[in-house]
């Protein structure tokens, strides 16, 4: 959530900030700035509402003339989203700008102390602490812009990205992270900083991953890093290999849709590589054969669409491994006291890589002693940096706030994780494991099939889209999927939706079905089918209406018994089918997000990339 671009360099700075923060709008936000030093000394503008608000206020950033400056779009955490609480912040005297990321725990503190010297406050934020407290140091150290961040740096608690520009120092920035994600872009004569890649994609392919309580001074002519002592450090640069236009749309209106499209392709790239010889290889694996024989049980920890990538692996490992497989949100397992040793392996999930809840979790189980694996999407994200053993997704970037292709290929990982545990573990039979290989191999071909029944659930979700609750239910693998599919519906149409485990129904949820109540039925799981059926036809009793999923062959058993619409998917593996139900899941909440006339790609009050607790 947030973003923060930084350019400095021998172009105009604001059409380039805000370039950089038009790729970062997925990321979720209310209010945008700049601060841009030039001929009229240190400029500020920002504005509440979208970033064309700001744009149109500098004329596209044309108003506004100098060649270095720090730009944001703003989450509101303390105070309401405005023009005063917006982004960026200064000092007292105007000279110091800041932009930041993330919480500062202890801002009432700092605080407290600055007005008890005499500083002013204009905002309600904990990022305009940062701004007096920087310019307070600065005065004491004579005027030695690095050093009094550093001093500052010292006395902040809580995650941030910092982006810092003075108009006293005006041919350099400062960049600092902790627990929040900053990345720095290095190019020809020119030099940049952003919470995110895709906002300097244009620019340069170049970047410098900072670690947590590093700083970087950036100047046109280079970049030099440092640690929490002020000691330089060298840093590795990084290619990165996404291209342009995977970030941007591509003739489709809205990016969540060009990403469901895109699942295919973004599974073969999962998939393909790590097939070889009938077998699934990993390349440089970090776990020994000993070390997965030894392996006594597993977590996977995420948050979001990935827990519910973890619910539905909960059931195909165990089925796979026959090992205890435990799935925990990432925010509950640091404080649950969870029993973790070093036999325990723990799976952490995380499309960016920087979710914060995920990334302590992540610490937390490595404190215990376990085994820490990691499946991500972003090449040198903090998760991925601090795992044992990496397995990047390889989907590309994705943009809309509500995940599909990242979900996609999570799935896809974790089936190919149990695949290759399975083998070296002997649970599996070999025409076992051959079968679901297979059908891991056909995956994207049967996805397109999916795919090509848009019409038809578009059409059933122009006969649905007025509801304002709806109920999934399903059984084991299904009612795993239900969750993903009900948070689609929920997130980005803002229906009430939610998802139970069919067998709960009579436990206390049928008293809310009705005459009219929209349920989905989720009904892929051929050994349950048969369960799946008695419980559409217990809802359908006392007035609910059906959609069902099901597959193919079980099409007419469903429209048999009075469903008002049946999509279907093609027969596979059960250990793969949840990869080919989800799909007509997103394509249902995209369209009905469609007929609602929500903003689908970038659902209210969510954020991409949750960097704060």
């Amino acid at each position: 959530m947030c973003g923060i671009v930084g350019y400095v360099g021998d172009q105009q700075a604001a059409p380039v900030l805000l370039d950089g923060l038009a790729r970062l709008e997925y990321r979720g936000y209310d209010s945008a700035g700049v601060a841009v030093f030039g001929d009229q000394g240190l400029e500020v503008a920002k504005a509440k509402g979208r970033l064309q608000v700001l744009s149109d206020l500098i004329d596209g950033g044309r108003a506004i003339h100098g060649n270095v400056g720090i730009g944001h779009t703003r989450w509101a955490t303390h105070g309401a989203p405005s023009d005063v609480n917006s982004h960026p912040h200064m000092s007292r005297s105007g000279r110091i700008a800041v932009v930041h990321n993330g919480i500062i725990e202890n801002y009432a503190e700092l605080k407290a102390f600055l007005m008890g010297e005499g500083v002013e406050f204009a905002s309600e934020t904990d990022t305009e602490v940062v701004a007096h407290l920087i310019e307070y140091f600065y005065k004491k150290d004579n005027g030695d812009l690095l050093s009094a961040v550093n001093r500052v740096l010292h006395r902040l608690e809580g995650a941030y990205a910092l982006g810092i520009l003075s108009a006293d120092d005006p041919d350099q920035l400062i960049a600092v992270r902790k627990d929040s994600p900053l990345i720095l872009g290095v190019g020809q004569g020119e030099n940049f900083l952003a919470s995110d890649v895709t906002a300097i994609l244009r620019y340069t392919r170049e970047v410098i991953y900072l670690e947590d309580g590093e700083m970087a001074l950036l100047t046109p002519q280079g970049v030099r890093c440092f640690d929490h002592l002020m000691r330089p450090i060298e840093k590795a640069l990084c290619h990165v290999d996404w291209e342009i236009d995977a970030a941007e749309k591509g003739g489709y209106e809205h990016f969540m849709f060009k990403e469901i499209m895109e699942q295919p392709d973004a599974i073969r790239r999962t998939v393909s590589p790590r097939i070889k010889d009938g077998r699934v290889h990993f390349e440089d694996f970090g776990l020994s054969d000993q070390d997965i024989r030894e392996m006594s049980r597993m977590y996977i920890v995420a948050c979001g669409s990935s827990y519910h990538v973890g619910m539905v692996g909960k059931y195909n490992l165990e089925r796979m491994l026959r090992r205890p497989v435990e799935v925990s949100l990432a925010s509950e397992f640091r404080y649950m006291d969870p029993i973790v040793d070093e036999k325990t392996l723990v799976v952490v999930i995380s499309q960016s890589g920087e979710t914060l809840d995920t990334m302590a979790a992540l610490r937390e189980a490595k404190r215990l002693g376990a085994k820490v694996l990691s499946i991500v999407n972003v090449m040198g994200s903090s998760i991925a940096r601090e795992s044992d053993v990496v397995l990047y997704t390889w989907a590309g970037p994705e943009i809309s706030v509500a995940t599909t292709k990242a979900y996609s290929t999570q799935l896809a990982v974790l089936d190919l994780l149990g695949l290759y545990f399975a083998q070296r573990l002997g649970t599996l039979p070999e025409e076992e494991y051959q079968a679901i290989l297979d059908s891991l191999l056909h995956l994207p071909e049967q996805i397109e099939q999916v795919l090509e029944q848009r019409e038809q659930i578009q059409y059933l979700a122009s006969q649905f889209f007025n509801h304002s609750s709806v109920f999934f239910i399903g059984r084991n693998c299904d009612y795993a999927l239900g969750l993903e599919g009900s948070l689609k519906l929920k997130e980005i149409s803002y229906i009430h939706s939610e998802a139970y485990a069919s067998g709960e129904l009579k436990h206390g949820t049928i008293s809310l079905i009705e005459e009219g109540t929209l349920v989905i039925a989720l009904a892929t799981y051929a050994k349950l089918f048969d369960k799946a059926v008695s419980n559409v036809v217990e809802v359908r009793t006392r007035g609910a209406e059906v959609l069902a999923l099901t597959t193919e062959d079980h099409r007419a058993d469903m429209e048999g018994i009075g469903a008002a619409g049946v999509v279907t998917v093609p027969h596979s593996h059960p250990v793969v089918l949840p990869s080919l139900g989800v799909v007509p899941l997103q394509l249902f909440a995209y369209y009905v997000a469609l007929m609602r006339g929500c903003d689908i790609d970038k659902p209210r009050n969510l954020a991409k990339s949750v960097t704060v607790e």
